[in-house]
């Protein structure tokens, strides 16, 4: 597949800095309580593993190789009817607004936000089976942090957030998030679209906790972000197409989307990708069943499709992000090889240097502060 037919990588759309986005998060979790009875039986009802219905979809654009909803499709007679969000504030307001979906695939902090607000139905691992591939292998997603012994997820990706840079251009990095005020590359410097990951910039440089929301924090992490401010081409979460077609010189990346850009570059070797010392935040993202889904039951059918090692196969290799699933680690290693900095596994998600979920003052006060360094 060409650049030019991947015009988007994982997070291009990504908008986090809306209005909308905005009054999301300062209402907290913006969902409401799980409280409902009524909502609690049918979130706890066991789900009948068998076709019901159309798969109703809704992702990250260009997140799972079409080859494979293909497959899927012809196997079980049925459609994938898809719809992409931008951003995880986006997804959440369809679902606020009423939206009907099978599979959703909130990162750990949505998972754990939608939990906790009744909104998922729990998925019976024994019924899928292909899970044992995952919860038999990878012990970190036995009990994670934002779904308690993974009752209402399945894992999907792992990644971590780093730097990507025109080596041709600018040689050799330090190996800090300083380098991101390199004069050689003043003017054609990239931050992602994304509240927590920029703000996560100045909060590590000066070793402050990641999703600090203190004033005196938030004050100093929004002092060292204006001076990068006058050094950015800009606010983008394509960081995939910025490097290769050269609006980029070095950009704030997300392990999978350089994997992938680099198993498509001509010359990978002019490009190169750094995780700080000052810490890589890490995440990952998550299968999960909506507890209004109307086919409940054909999503659980695609969560086996999905595990199964010739599908992970494909996909990894299509994305540019490691599954969790045992069996892939060699496809995933292969791809990665020219630039084992890409390379994510679940002690790096060990690290715990994971976007957490704040108090809806906090978050207001993060708004307040990502809406300062946007304006310069």
């Amino acid at each position: 597949m060409s650049p030019e037919a991947r015009s988007l990588s994982r997070r291009s759309l990504l908008r986090a800095g809306s209005a909308a986005a905005l009054g999301l998060t300062a209402a907290g979790c913006g969902f409401a309580s799980g409280g409902d009875p009524a909502r609690k039986a049918a979130e706890d009802k066991p789900i009948d593993v068998k076709v019901d219905g159309d798969l109703v979809y809704f992702n990250w654009a260009d997140f799972v190789d079409p080859a494979v909803f293909a497959g899927f499709e012809k196997e079980y007679g049925v459609k994938v009817v898809q719809s992409n969000f931008d951003s995880m504030e986006g997804m959440v307001a369809k679902l606020n607004a009423g939206n009907r979906y099978d599979i959703v695939f909130p990162t750990a902090k949505w998972a754990e936000r939608l939990t906790q607000g009744g909104r998922l139905r729990r998925i019976d691992h024994t019924r899928l089976k292909n899970a044992e591939a995952v919860f038999g292998t990878y012990d970190y997603f036995a009990n994670p942090w934002y779904d308690p012994l993974s009752q209402h997820t399945v894992p999907f990706t792992m990644y971590k957030t780093g730097i990507g840079w025109r080596r041709d251009r600018l040689g050799d990095l330090t190996g800090s998030w300083d380098d991101l005020w390199n004069d050689k590359a003043k003017g054609k410097v990239f931050v992602l679209d994304d509240r927590d990951e920029v703000l996560g910039i100045g909060a590590l440089k000066h070793n402050l906790r990641l999703t600090t929301d203190r004033p005196d924090d938030l004050e100093l992490v929004t002092d060292t972000l204006r001076s990068l401010r006058p050094r950015l081409r800009g606010f983008s979460s394509d960081s995939y197409n910025n490097l290769l077609n050269g609006n980029a010189d070095m950009t704030q990346a997300w392990s999978g989307d350089m994997a992938a850009m680099l198993a498509q570059a001509k010359d990978p070797s002019i490009f190169g990708f750094q995780t700080a010392r000052e810490g890589a935040p890490v995440n990952s993202d998550c299968y999960a069943i909506p507890a209004d889904a109307p086919h409940p039951g054909t999503a659980m059918l695609f969560i086996d499709y999905m595990l199964r090692p010739e599908n992970v196969k494909k996909n990894i290799e299509y994305i540019g992000y490691p599954m969790p699933v045992r069996g892939s680690e060699d496809t995933y290693a292969a791809l990665v090889e020219p630039f084992p900095e890409c390379q994510v596994t679940t002690s790096d998600l060990k690290d715990d240097l994971f976007y957490r979920n704040g108090t809806a003052q906090g978050e207001k006060a993060r708004d307040a502060a990502w809406t300062d360094v946007k304006a310069g």
